[in-house]
């Protein structure tokens, strides 16, 4: 009995990997001119420069990570878990470094830094979760 030649999948396309960096980048663009402004405002151009700072800190982060994870999964789906939790570990280990040595050092902005990257961090979740849930239910 002669067995069924099954066709091809359809090649994936890679693309949807990375969809959502424009509209994360736009938004981070806006935060970071909204953090600059309120730092400005509320601590002149130290806290500007620090707020400011810290969402550049978690922008870079954040988009580096997709793309390495993007990366990872195009080329071999097995390196994503080990490249993920490597850019993860490398990531959160510089942004530690980095804290630790601030804590030292008596600049104005550091405040303003710390808070920068908290509303990052909730900002960029947030409209991540928000298109994702967008993306899941258009299907």
């Amino acid at each position: 009995m002669p067995t069924e030649e099954r066709p091809a999948p359809p090649a994936p396309n890679p693309a949807w990997r990375i969809e959502h960096l424009p509209l994360l980048s736009a938004v981070s663009m806006a935060l970071l001119l909204c953090a600059g402004s309120v730092g400005f405002l509320t601590g002149g151009p130290d806290a500007a420069l620090g707020a400011a700072a810290g969402v550049l800190i978690v922008t870079v982060s954040y988009t580096m990570s997709t793309l390495v994870i993007a990366w990872a999964d195009t080329v071999r789906p097995a390196l994503l878990m080990p490249l993920g939790m490597l850019t993860y570990v490398v990531k959160y280990s510089l942004l530690g470094v980095i804290l630790a040595v601030g804590v030292g050092i008596k600049w104005p902005g550091w405040n303003a830094l710390g808070w920068g990257i908290v509303a990052a961090v909730m900002v960029w979740t947030g409209v991540q979760a928000w298109w994702v849930h967008r993306r899941v239910m258009r299907k």
